[in-house]
């Protein structure tokens, strides 16, 4: 049975009503924000990460915010702002990007639902997949730019090369 058909079917589900189920049903740690906004933490292989989805009715937009910290040196940012473009670029249901004040790696996405568009529970959890996804693929990138001193193209390659089994 898809997510969809175990959802109550209304006339009018509320994006983060459909989150909080999904976060339910993966058994993530979430906290209900305001009726509007989510916040959970989904573990990955490399460490688990912030996401809050928010639900815009104004411009009719479900947004997704997923982070993860990373404190780079400062002589590092050049390169740390070259490989990040470069994931960019090998991305496309979203994108990076660097918050300096919070020192925080960010993937965004926004879905939009204007039309009185409803979106499926799988459309949100592939949402939150290919978040997470993105963060672990290229979590690996920015930490060899930020701390090993790898050049971004060098360390680019490690995401693009997908690799099978664990060591």
């Amino acid at each position: 049975m898809s997510l969809w058909e175990d959802s109550i079917l209304t006339d009018e589900i509320h994006p983060i009503d459909i989150v909080e189920t999904l976060a339910e049903h993966h058994s993530w740690e979430f906290d209900r924000v305001t009726d509007d906004q989510i916040a959970m933490s989904v573990a990955g292989s490399w460490r688990a990460y912030a996401l809050t989805l928010a639900w815009s009715p104004g411009d009719a937009t479900l947004r997704l915010i997923c982070t993860f910290e990373l404190d780079p040196p400062e002589s590092r940012m050049d390169a740390l702002m070259t490989v990040l473009n470069e994931a960019n670029d090998l991305c496309w249901g979203g994108a990076f990007t660097w918050w300096a004040g919070q020192r925080l790696m960010v993937w965004r996405y926004g879905l939009i639902l204007s039309g009185d568009q409803v979106a499926a529970p799988e459309q949100i959890d592939q949402m939150i997949r290919t978040a997470v996804e993105a963060c672990e693929r290229f979590y690996p990138a920015f930490q060899m730019v930020a701390w090993a001193d790898r050049a971004p193209d060098n360390a680019i390659r490690l995401a693009i090369a997908r690799g099978y089994g664990r060591a």
